[in-house]
Formats: C-alpha cells, structure tokens, sequence
C-alpha cells in the first residue's frame, strides 16, 4: 500500500524553516465539522485540538487568536486584554484577504500578512497540541513551546 503524498503548504514551509518538531495527520475533513470532527477522526481529545480564529476590532484591525477546540473566546474579554473597544470574528472573505487560508483550514504559520498571535494561556499546559497547517483534513502535532518559539504570540485568558 503507497502512502499518499501530503501537501506542501506555506504554513508547513514555516515550520520546516524554523526547525520546529511536527508530524503531520491528515483526516477526513467535514464542512463545519469544526474541532470537533478534527478529533474524532484523529482520536484525540478536542481540548489538544486548536483552532485559529481570525478576529478584528471595531476598526478592522486583524489579529489571530488561537483557542483550544472545546472552548469559546469571549469577545468581551479580548477586547479589555486588547484595550479596544470591541472585538467580533472576521468574516471569511477577510480572514482568507489577511491570511492567504479558507476557513477551515486557517494557520497561524505562514500567514500572508504579519498578524498578532494571542494564544489561550492554558493552551500551554499541554504537552502538545493539534493545531491547522493551511489546509481543511491536515493538522500538525507540535509542542506548545514550539509554537511559542516560532509565532511569538501574546499569552490572554479569554476562554468561555
């Protein structure tokens, strides 16, 4: 049985370039399947799953905020630890503009434009975590101290 060959995406350069330890997992992806679908398929605990969420200010200012797949971000609480007024999801036509990704399959690795990267701060007590790489059915296994070393993110507590 030959193995299929799994794509090469600017996320995966990304990681590639910056040495960082990953392992790919592909599944069978479903249209608003979400996290949940994610992992199932992998059979993984949804919590270890990690979504990239594009969300913009009352001024259209774009950032990434990375969660863990069985919680919610509360807007409100972002937009205090952003000292902004408001926060609100992007919509996909504009998180595809920012990113170069389509919803679903949305990385914070590789971005098209240099985002802000806020992470959920429990999302480092894992040991791993299961997080996009540009493309909907593939998922990298990283460690969070990776995902640190590489994106730089802002750590915030706004899980719901």
């Amino acid at each position: 049985m030959t193995k299929a060959k799994l794509p090469v995406t600017q996320a995966i350069r990304v990681l590639k370039k910056s040495g960082a330890g990953y392992t790919l997992y592909p599944y069978k992806y479903e249209e608003k399947g979400g996290t949940g679908v994610a992992a199932r398929e992998l059979n993984v605990e949804e919590h270890r799953v990690i979504k990239t969420l594009v969300m913009e200010n009352e001024r259209g200012d774009p950032v990434l905020v990375l969660m863990h797949g069985d919680r919610q971000v509360s807007t409100k609480a972002l937009a205090r630890a952003l000292k902004v007024k408001t926060m609100m999801p992007s919509k996909e036509g504009v998180a595809h503009k920012h990113t170069g990704y389509f919803v679903g399959g949305i990385s914070p690795f590789g971005t098209k434009k240099p985002l802000k990267v806020y992470v959920e701060s429990t999302i480092m007590d894992l040991p791993f975590i299961y997080i996009n790489v540009g493309r909907k059915g593939l998922l990298a296994r990283i460690s969070p101290e990776d995902l640190v070393r590489v994106l730089k993110p802002v750590w915030v507590n706004v899980a719901i």
